[in-house]
C-alpha cells in the first residue's frame, strides 16, 4: 500500500506542476455559472408556456431534461480531459524522459505503477463528474423546480464512462507519445459521441444502418453506451409527448443500451487493464 500511495502522490504532484487541476478549475467555474444563467433564463422564458398549454408539452419537464443533458454532455467532456491529461504521457513520455526507470524497480514494479496511476486518474475524474453533474442538478432544481426521474443513476453512468477513458488513455500511453495520445483519445471520445447521435437520428428517420452504427459503437466503446444510459435515465419515467420528444435525444434523453451493459462495461476495463498490463511488461524501457 505504501508504494501505491507513493505513486498516487507522486502522479498528484506532477499535475499539479502541469497546473490541471487550476485549469480543470476556472474551467468549470466558468461552466456552472454558465449553466446557472442560462437555465434561469430558460424556465423563466417557459413559464408562459408551461402554464397554457400543460395537456400538449410538459414544457418545465421538456426543458429541465433537455438542459441538463446539455450539462450531462459538458461534465462528460471535462472529465474525459480531465481523466486524459492526468495519464498523459504515463508510460511512453515518462520512459523517454527517464523517469519510469527509477519507479518500476522491485519493490514497486511496472504492474503496480500502471494500475496506481490508473486508480489515482479514474477516483479524480470520476469524483469530479460526480460532483459537477450533481451542483448541476442542485442548480436545475432551484432554478426551476424541477428534478429528473432518476438522480444518480445518470451521475453513475458519467463517471463509469470517464473510468473507461481513463484505461483507455492509460493503455494508448504505452504505445503512443503524450501528443499522440491526447488527440488519439479525444478523437476516439469523439468518435463515439458522434455514433451516439446518429443512433438517435437513426431511430427519427426509422434508419436501420444508423441504428446499427450506433449498436456496435455503443458495444466497442461502452462510455458512449453508459453516457446515452445516463441520458436515458433522466427522463425514463416521463410519458406521453413530452417523453416521446425527449427521447430522441441528443440531450434530453437517449436509448439505453440495455441490462448486459453494466456487465460489459466491467468486462470491457479489465480486458483494456489486462492488454495495457500486459503490454507495459514487454516494453523496454
Amino acid at each position: 500500500m505504501s508504494a501505491v500511495a507513493t505513486i498516487l502522490r507522486y502522479g498528484i504532484r506532477e499535475s499539479m506542476r502541469r497546473r490541471v487541476f487550476l485549469v480543470v478549475f476556472v474551467l468549470t467555474v466558468a461552466f456552472l455559472a454558465l449553466y446557472a444563467v442560462g437555465a434561469a433564463f430558460a424556465f423563466k422564458d417557459v413559464g408562459n408556456f408551461a402554464d397554457s398549454a400543460p395537456e400538449i408539452l410538459d414544457a418545465r419537464a421538456f426543458t429541465g431534461a433537455t438542459i441538463l443533458g446539455l450539462a450531462m454532455f459538458a461534465t462528460f467532456f471535462l472529465g474525459t480531459v480531465l481523466a486524459v491529461f492526468l495519464t498523459l504521457g504515463v508510460v511512453r513520455g515518462d520512459a523517454e524522459r527517464g523517469l519510469l526507470q527509477p519507479l518500476v524497480v522491485r519493490p514497486i514494479g511496472r504492474s503496480v505503477l500502471l494500475w496506481s496511476r490508473f486508480a489515482g486518474a479514474a477516483a479524480v475524474s470520476g469524483g469530479y463528474v460526480l460532483v459537477v453533474y450533481g451542483l448541476a442538478v442542485a442548480i436545475t432544481a432551484i432554478a426551476g423546480s424541477w428534478w429528473p426521474d432518476h438522480i444518480v443513476t445518470p451521475g453513475i453512468g458519467l463517471a463509469a464512462g470517464v473510468v473507461i477513458v481513463a484505461a483507455l488513455s492509460l493503455l494508448a500511453s504505452i504505445f503512443l507519445s503524450a501528443t499522440a495520445q491526447g488527440i488519439a483519445v479525444l478523437m476516439l471520445f469523439g468518435g463515439g459521441l458522434t455514433a451516439g447521435l446518429l443512433g438517435e437520428i437513426g431511430k427519427a428517420l426509422d434508419s436501420a444502418t444508423l441504428r446499427e452504427i450506433a449498436r456496435v459503437a455503443s458495444w466497442a466503446l461502452p462510455f458512449e453506451a453508459l453516457y446515452e444510459g445516463g441520458l436515458r435515465a433522466l427522463i425514463s419515467n416521463t410519458e406521453g409527448l413530452t417523453g416521446a420528444i425527449l427521447s430522441l435525444g441528443p440531450f434530453g434523453g437517449a436509448q439505453g443500451a440495455g441490462p448486459l451493459l453494466a456487465l460489459w462495461a466491467v468486462i470491457y476495463l479489465a480486458a483494456v487493464l489486462g492488454i495495457g498490463a500486459a503490454a507495459f511488461a514487454r516494453r523496454d524501457l
